[in-house]
């Protein structure tokens, strides 16, 4: 045995430099979680103001330059879509729901990994989420923060289950299931920007896991999710397209 700050160790477990972390080290506040909402709701209101009504149904330039739409992309190059429509919402309705679930999903898991290990999961999840509606709905204009925020919910199951809290118990699993059950149950519901947001949130969670909490690894765990960003970028512009001249007065999905 090998003594050591903490106790007495194994020699193997004394060479294994773990990353220590205590109450004052981890972000009381979910500052990372609380910005990217006040980003949603400026650019609501930017939507607003430019024509889209509160109650949903698109319409306004912002809608018409930043949703997501797999013909677009294509013909017009207008990657900056994959990001953008994270940020865009169809009515009032569809933007309270998202907020409030971001800060209570994001509350959980940001202060659990740290700031930048959620923003990392946070674009990883939204970029995912955006390969995945367009895989199911390349031309079927799309919009808002919900892939992202099934990301942040896969990798909180994914840390929590690492930290040996048992999804059921938890309650974790029967609300993802809820979730996923309400995303194919009702139309004007992407369900392929769910799934895609989810499986980005997952391998992102794993990441971290992996190695975010290891000294001299928590960079790679970042390059990982940026790696699940590029590869999503990737697939997401291979997928697209469709037909249709203009997201206007055509139906979309949140």
């Amino acid at each position: 045995m090998t003594p050591t700050s903490v106790g007495m160790r194994c020699p193997e477990c004394a060479r294994d430099r773990t990353r220590v972390k205590t109450i004052r080290t981890l972000p009381a506040t979910p500052v990372a979680t609380q910005a990217l909402i006040a980003v949603n709701v400026l650019v609501f209101l930017a939507e607003t103001a430019a024509g889209a009504p509160l109650g949903g149904g698109g319409g306004g330039v912002v809608f018409r330059d930043g949703a997501l739409y797999g013909p677009y992309i294509v013909h017009q190059h207008d990657y900056w879509r994959l990001l953008t429509a994270g940020f865009l919402h169809d009515g009032l309705l569809h933007i309270v729901i998202n907020m409030l679930s971001l800060y209570f999903v994001g509350s959980a898991l940001e202060p659990a990994i740290g700031r930048l290990n959620f923003l990392a999961v946070y674009f990883a999840s939204l970029l995912a989420g955006s390969f995945g509606a367009l895989l199911f709905q390349p031309d079927v204009p799309t919009l808002g923060a919900s892939g992202a925020i099934f990301g942040i919910f896969g990798a909180l199951i994914v840390v929590a289950r690492n930290r040996g809290i048992s999804i059921w118990q938890s309650g974790l699993g029967m609300v993802l299931l809820f979730n996923l059950i309400f995303s194919v149950s009702f139309r004007g519901i992407s369900l392929g920007g769910h799934l895609g947001g989810l499986a980005g949130g997952l391998i992102s969670g794993w990441l971290i896991v992996a190695l975010a909490e290891r000294r001299h690894m928590r960079i790679a765990a970042v390059a990982g999710c940026v790696a699940v960003a590029v590869v999503s970028v990737a697939a997401a512009i291979a997928v697209a397209g469709g037909t249709g001249l203009t997201p206007n007065g055509l139906g979309f999905t949140g």
